[in-house]
């Protein structure tokens, strides 16, 4: 039976912490199928909307390299891994773009880091993590 698992990749020291977990999760298992993605999100007040979409463009564009690192990576250790970087310009919390993926390609796990934010700064600053696990139709694992 296939197994997807969905990592969410924003290149903080808890990502790459998520990217090993599910490396050793798919290692060893040629149906594990493993997605990373990396969501970026309205960059710019959303009245100046061509510069907004301007610096959207542009940090998707410095991620791309470090997606093509990780794909080779996963490939080293016989895993098979899909890269994508998206760009939502209609949300300020990458969390529901990363949900309505993992809806959009059954995945059965979703890997997201944390960034040890306490519980006053997540309430006041919205955290991604926070807003994946109220969000997410499967299993969720938070790296710390």
């Amino acid at each position: 039976m296939k197994r997807r698992i969905l990592v969410a990749y924003d290149g903080s020291e808890f990502c790459q912490e998520s990217l090993n977990e599910a490396k050793l999760q798919a290692m060893g298992d040629p149906e594990t199928e493993v997605y990373v993605i990396s969501v970026v999100t309205q960059a710019a007040p959303s009245t100046n909307a061509a510069v907004a979409r301007n610096i959207e463009m542009e940090m998707a564009e410095t991620l791309r390299p470090e997606m093509e690192k990780i794909e080779k990576d996963f490939e080293t250790n016989d895993v098979t891994v899909y890269t994508d970087v998206v760009i939502d310009t209609t949300q300020r919390n990458a969390g529901e773009k990363i949900c309505s993926y993992a809806h959009d390609y059954d995945i059965d796990l979703i890997i997201i880091g944390s960034r040890g934010l306490g519980n006053v700064k997540s309430m006041l600053l919205g955290s991604v993590s926070n807003r994946v696990v109220q969000l997410a139709q499967c299993p969720v694992l938070i790296i710390k």
